[in-house]
């Protein structure tokens, strides 16, 4: 199946984000649960992928980085023409309840 026309997923675009980790907390974006939703949708040639995220603060200093690195991983995805990242504040990330289990453990909220 060639590239193009290769299926998207929205397993394969939390592989890719998956790949993004914060600097400061050193665990990825997935786990700390900054990824509120996943639009994929048709372009011609392509798919587009809007991401709805937050950020730790909305002080972050790492914030553009963060946001270049998603659009760098989403962009290696085979078939992904478009990419959007949609920041949001709200509601505010709160990691005793956004977070997974794991990471919850490694940033000992219990």
């Amino acid at each position: 199946m060639p590239a193009e026309t290769a299926e998207i997923s929205f397993k394969k675009i939390g592989e890719a984000l998956a790949t993004v980790f914060d600097p400061e907390i050193h665990m990825n974006i997935v786990d700390l649960g900054l990824v509120y939703g996943v639009k994929i949708g048709d372009l011609d040639g392509g798919k587009s992928v809007t991401v709805t995220m937050s950020l730790t603060s909305p002080a972050c200093p790492y914030g553009p980085m963060l946001l270049a690195s998603v659009h760098g991983a989403l962009a290696k995805v085979a078939g992904v023409r478009d990419v959007d990242v949609d920041l949001t504040f709200k509601p505010t990330w709160d990691p005793r309840t956004m977070a997974s289990e794991e990471a919850k453990d490694q940033l000992g909220i219990y």
